[in-house]
């Protein structure tokens, strides 16, 4: 489900989507840190927006496609850490829960910048 124009970002942030991560799935500009890239990239998830998701994984790491479940309800993001992952660095890593109807997931997700761009790498799952 797609959120009505003018509404919050599924991000977390109290900005409108428009300003906040749509208009990096518009293409109008990249995620500035690594935190901005994984709160677009839930953003993503979210809204459907695969294409995006796809644009947004290192190319080494890049599954050729990606198929979204329809069913998932995304409900909420939480940034539990960030290292790194900012103008002045090459890598960064942000740890998070992502809940949706009828659980979580918690990963810790490495980034990397490729040509000055924030990439999502890949991640793992902690105990």
């Amino acid at each position: 489900m797609v959120p009505a124009s003018g509404t919050d970002c599924p991000c977390g942030l109290s900005a409108p989507y428009e300003g906040c991560c749509g208009r990096y799935h518009a293409g109008a500009g990249a995620a500035p840190t690594a935190e901005a890239l994984m709160r677009s990239r839930y953003s993503a998830f979210v809204r459907g927006e695969a294409g995006y998701l796809l644009r947004t994984w290192h190319p080494r790491t890049r599954p050729e496609r990606l198929e979204l479940d329809p069913g998932t309800r995304w409900t909420g993001l939480e940034i539990l850490s960030v290292s790194d992952g900012s103008a002045f660095h090459r890598s960064g890593t942000v740890e998070f829960r992502a809940s949706y109807r009828g659980g979580s997931l918690h990963e810790r997700s490495r980034f990397e910048r490729v040509d000055g761009t924030w990439v999502y790498v890949d991640g793992e799952f902690p105990e």
